[in-house]
């Protein structure tokens, strides 16, 4: 459900015509190499469309235009090749509301010591040009990427590509639908939120549907097509005891193909349930909700729509590279003296793109929500650099919250613990990563992430006009203290 190819960043190319056509031909072709090598390059996931050199404010303001109003269209990469006055630039700039990346680069890597003469700088004048465009858009408060380099540069590849990983999550959000089967869990604080601002300042909506709605299409599946699917579980996973032979197996899978029927009906790209209100389900989805997640929908528990729509994005974000997206929970700790750990799970819904290995497929009882022995997913995740991310709603203004984590090997194994987890030290330690989450009121929901960065978190913030703060090995309290009052002013 996830297509990153088919979205398209668009290469703009600024120029004037003080040059002469025989140098716009010359910018004309180097900025159809750029373009045509951008596509080809396997880091860069979507595709890289070569616009006609823009010289005029009319041409800036039409191709400008044009980006916006094109359904696949995720963004522009702007390069002044020439030097390219920026007043030409405002009319078109007003009416982009694509992400914008300046790409700071010239064709020539290297000076032609020997060969250099004025027609050599007055073709190659990204120096200064940039600058020109740069201003502008300065003047203009416009967020924007800006990255710095030679356009062969494998760090520059890599950012742009990262970047436009970034732009896809975001373009994804523009009217996408998640669904709340029922409300959020009771008296919780930090999952409620205005879905009404969200929706203006993201671009996507939830909406509350009664779980009888969803009960009424789990009832429609057949035999046979639960059947089918307990096949499959059989098939991917590995099977605990006699699970193949207990209807509980069967009743998840009609759960799961309820959902998924009742998704793609509403053409809903995430969700969310709660323990608190199953009425007519028998037991909580847990495999369901898991695999639903791997096959790409966003989701999180307790009618947390916040995060179901970020792990959405950030399995956008994510998609195709190793490792994997998930809602998470910081769940207990370990406060061994030197050794202080973090567990992470949740009562099932942990997605397997984030697992070590096969995980195991059983049934044990849940001890909440009154109802029958779930099945769910069981295994142990992937080790490694990782990150937390949790978007919450402060009254006046949306927040990410961010920490760098890594997974680590449990000391012991856990025998008795029936649900899918993670073991995680929190950058730079716990005293300082709990302190600065909670000072920056971060909610006890995530996205794990094993493959976005810090870095791709705080450029879609950016594109979202929303705050970022971030807690990593650099996080000093002193300091963090003072940005959370510095964005208080700034965001008042």
């Amino acid at each position: 459900m996830i297509n990153l190819k088919s979205l398209e960043l668009w290469f703009i190319t600024g120029s004037q015509h003080l040059y002469g056509e025989e140098t716009l031909k010359q910018v004309a072709a180097h900025s159809m190499e750029i373009a045509a090598a951008l596509n080809a390059n396997f880091r860069i996931p979507v595709t890289v469309i070569y616009k006609p050199v823009v010289t005029t404010p009319e041409e800036i303001y039409n191709v400008c235009r044009e980006a916006t109003a094109s359904p696949a269209c995720i963004g522009v990469i702007t390069w002044m090749h020439t030097f390219s006055p920026a007043k030409m630039w405002i009319q078109g700039l007003k009416v982009l509301s694509k992400p914008l990346c300046h790409l700071h680069t010239q064709y020539n890597q290297d000076i032609p010591w020997q060969d250099i003469d004025m027609d050599f700088m007055n073709l190659n004048q990204s120096a200064h040009g940039d600058r020109e465009f740069g201003f502008m858009v300065s003047r203009m408060r416009m967020n924007r990427k800006v990255i710095v380099g030679h356009w062969q540069d494998e760090a520059v590849i890599g950012e742009l590509g990262a970047w436009a990983r970034v732009a896809a999550g975001w373009h994804d959000w523009q009217g996408a639908r998640y669904v709340r089967f029922g409300d959020n869990m009771r008296y919780v604080a930090v999952t409620e939120g205005d879905k009404v601002e969200a929706e203006s300042k993201f671009g996507f909506s939830c909406n509350t549907h009664g779980i009888g709605d969803l009960v009424r299409v789990v009832n429609e599946i057949t035999d046979d097509e639960a059947d089918k699917l307990v096949q499959e579980y059989a098939d991917a996973y590995t099977i605990s005891g006699n699970l193949l032979l207990d209807n509980a197996l069967r009743e998840a899978a009609r759960i799961e193909l309820g959902m998924k029927y009742f998704l793609e009906a509403g053409n809903y790209k995430g969700f969310s349930d709660t323990f608190e209100d199953l009425h007519g389900l028998q037991q909580l989805p847990g495999i369901a909700v898991q695999r639903l997640m791997q096959a790409g929908y966003g989701f999180a528990g307790e009618g947390d729509w916040k995060t179901a729509a970020l792990v959405r994005a950030m399995k956008v974000m994510g998609h195709g590279l190793p490792g994997g997206n998930s809602f998470m929970e910081d769940y207990t700790y370990h406060l061994a003296p030197g050794n202080n750990m973090v567990l992470g799970a949740h009562m099932l819904e942990i997605c397997a793109s984030i697992a070590a290995g096969k995980p195991s497929c059983e049934k044990h009882p849940l001890g909440i929500g009154g109802k029958a022995d779930p099945v769910r997913l069981i295994f142990d995740v992937a080790l490694g650099d990782a990150l937390n991310a949790s978007l919450v709603d402060m009254g006046n203004r949306f927040r990410l919250v961010v920490n760098e984590v890594t997974a680590v090997i449990p000391p012991k194994p856990l025998p008795k613990l029936p649900v899918a987890r993670v073991l995680w030290k929190p950058l730079p330690d716990m005293s300082i990563a709990c302190t600065a989450w909670i000072l920056a009121g971060g909610a006890h929901h995530t996205c794990y992430s094993q493959n976005v960065s810090a870095m791709q978190l705080q450029d879609f913030a950016d594109i979202a006009g929303i705050e970022m703060l971030l807690i990593d090995e650099h996080t000093d309290l002193r300091h963090f203290k003072n940005e959370i009052r510095w964005n208080e002013a700034s965001y008042r």
